[in-house]
């Protein structure tokens, strides 16, 4: 069974994303590190004694969907309402509308949890989470005083709404469409694919933020609208009032998350009861400027689902640990008399593979918490804010794709811990590995996040956000050069950065030549290049306060993080040999 790792997250949270600094700002000098102790050992508990245990019943039950009505698997609902009741949804919310103010990196370790003990109902709250978001920054008051309230303290459920049958990531090819109406409300028409938590009843109300077009939009992603459409609508005194004209018309069957309902949407197809022909909605922002609103939902989002590779991760190992230390099979070099069998956690390259799994889990983390951490401080540090707002712009990108890539990737180790009894089904091994692996499609591919990183975050402040970056890791070394733990491995990971930085002038290079193509051709293998070594150095960072977060950076450093030169060499040399092999896709 899943437990927390408080040594862990505590460890991460105060030597590398500086806590402390956080809560002697005066936006959270009222958070004192006694509550924050409180907070996780309360959601400890409640993750290990509450969610955990229907994880698997979860996954077998599944989600199932009569006239289109969305039931869960049992004890859902019950654990959902114990969750709201707790104050969990309301951590981060606005306390102007029943929110409780604390910072987004307390709000990451907590999410955290939930996700290890179940992805499939810590889901629901991350899209609540980023309606809020994008709700708080963008709507009218009067659509605040409506739907905030409910929706920060989880008695109402939050979606996203962007893709289509025949638009997956290219945004710009959406059809759905809104009209305008006289009473300044508009009409949405069109089908929406792969909403989570689209129709369910945990809930008395689901909010639906949808993205349309308007009649007179302009083509692309410029002429998208962003529209509020609640399942019921809401009475003038707050009570629920008519259903609205969208449905659920079917759930996906998926390879895992199975607990979730991934919901086909559909609106305007004159199922309400509003006596109305479409979706009611209201616009959110402004008219054909929708997508710079659902982009800070979208960003939310991103992050939340980096720490679900992370959760995913972290129960992996735990589970892949605990199945090492107590079986046994063949005899380890030394430590064993006779004709006993070994415990396989003796084996050298068991033991090579739960560090390779413990090391990702802890760089992820590192990487994540710092993002939530520049989130925070862009608001609580106003003479630096926009620094701070750069450093989580370029660092989400990582905290999505890096996290969710290494979700996968120690999932599947799990399974190779187990041998054969982790393919089969009993042991939990393979539901985390089938869980984890939409994590690096949804929410933006991990191809679209390493775009993102190399056309819109490198050129920050003209190239010299990511030089500052590059910088403070830089000081980081030097400190781990003087410590006794660390200085025999500073040199390995000192070349590993100048590794990075010689990427890094390359593709700013090229930038400025004109040469996406070239950049392009190097983004995956860059996100992953800076990521290892941030989290390298995270790691180091960790390890200048702990020998044991030493020894565990010490392994990452010489057994994961040698792979820094051939990504570099990939990214310098590879474009070339890539773009003339892509040729023979063609002839397939």
């Amino acid at each position: 069974m899943y437990r927390a790792p408080m040594n862990a997250i505590q460890h991460v949270l105060n030597q590398v994303a500086d806590l402390p600094a956080l809560l002697n700002t005066e936006l959270f000098a009222e958070l004192s590190p006694d509550i924050v102790e409180a907070i996780l050992q309360e959601a400890a508990k409640f993750s290990e004694s509450r969610i955990t245990p229907l994880r698997t019943t979860g996954d077998k039950q599944g989600a199932t969907l009569k006239d289109a009505q969305v039931t869960t698997a049992d004890g859902w609902k019950d654990l959902y309402k114990d969750w709201t009741d707790g104050g969990w949804n309301a951590l981060t919310g606005d306390p102007a509308y029943g929110g409780q103010g604390l910072p987004t990196l307390l709000a990451v370790a907590v999410a955290e949890m939930w996700n290890s003990g179940s992805l499939g109902f810590a889901i629901a709250s991350t899209l609540t989470m980023g309606a809020v978001e994008a709700l708080e920054h963008h709507a009218s008051d009067e659509l605040k005083n409506i739907y905030l309230e409910e929706l920060i303290s989880g008695q109402w459920a939050g979606t996203m709404n962007l893709t289509e049958p025949q638009a997956g990531s290219d945004l710009g090819a959406l059809r759905a469409r809104a009209e305008r109406a006289q009473d300044g409300s508009y009409r949405i028409f069109g089908t929406k694919i792969f909403i989570t938590y689209g129709e369910h009843d945990l809930t008395d109300n689901i909010v639906h933020l949808v993205l349309a077009r308007l009649p007179d939009a302009p083509a692309g992603t410029k002429g998208i609208s962003l529209f509020l459409v609640p399942k019921f609508l809401v009475n003038d005194d707050g009570s629920l009032g008519a259903r609205n004209d969208v449905f659920c018309s079917g759930l996906e069957e998926k390879l895992g998350l199975h607990a979730s309902p991934t919901c086909t949407m559909i609106y305007g197809d004159g199922f309400g009861d509003t006596g109305e022909t479409g979706a009611i909605g209201y616009l959110i922002g402004e008219e054909h400027k929708g997508l710079a609103c659902m982009f800070t939902m979208m960003n939310n989002a991103r992050l939340l689902v980096g720490i679900q590779g992370v959760a995913i991760a972290e129960a992996a190992f735990q589970k892949a640990l605990s199945y090492a230390q107590d079986r046994r099979q063949g005899r380890a070099l030394a430590g064993v008399k006779g004709a006993d069998m070994s415990p396989i956690i003796a084996h050298p390259d068991v033991q090579r593979m739960l560090l390779t799994m413990k090391a990702l889990t802890q760089a992820a983390r590192a990487i994540c918490y710092c993002c939530a951490q520049a989130l925070d401080m862009a608001k609580a540090d106003h003479s630096k804010a926009t620094y701070w707002a750069n450093r989580a712009s370029l660092l989400t990108p990582l905290a999505k794709a890096f996290s969710t890539d290494i979700g996968v990737d120690v999932a599947s180790l799990g399974i190779q811990v187990h041998g054969g009894m982790g393919y089969i089904e009993e042991t939990g091994a393979a539901q985390l590995l089938r869980d984890a692996r939409i994590l690096p499609i949804y929410e933006g591919t991990n191809g679209i996040q390493a775009i993102d990183l190399v056309m819109r975050k490198l050129p920050l402040e003209n190239g010299q956000h990511i030089d500052g970056l590059l910088n403070e890791l830089r000081a980081v070394i030097a400190e781990a050069q003087r410590s006794d733990t660390l200085s025999a491995f500073a040199p390995h990971l000192s070349a590993a950065l100048d590794h990075t930085e010689q990427a890094t002038r390359f593709l700013l290079q090229h930038l400025s030549e004109g040469d996406n193509q070239t950049v392009l051709c190097g983004a995956t293998p860059y996100l992953r290049l800076l990521s290892l070594v941030t989290g390298g150095v995270y790691l180091a960072k960790a390890g200048l306060a702990d020998d044991k977060s030493a020894a565990l950076a010490g392994f990452f450093i010489e057994n994961i993080l040698s792979e820094a030169e051939g990504l570099k060499q990939t990214i310098l040399n590879g474009s070339a040999s890539l773009n003339h092999a892509a040729t023979l896709l063609q002839d397939n």
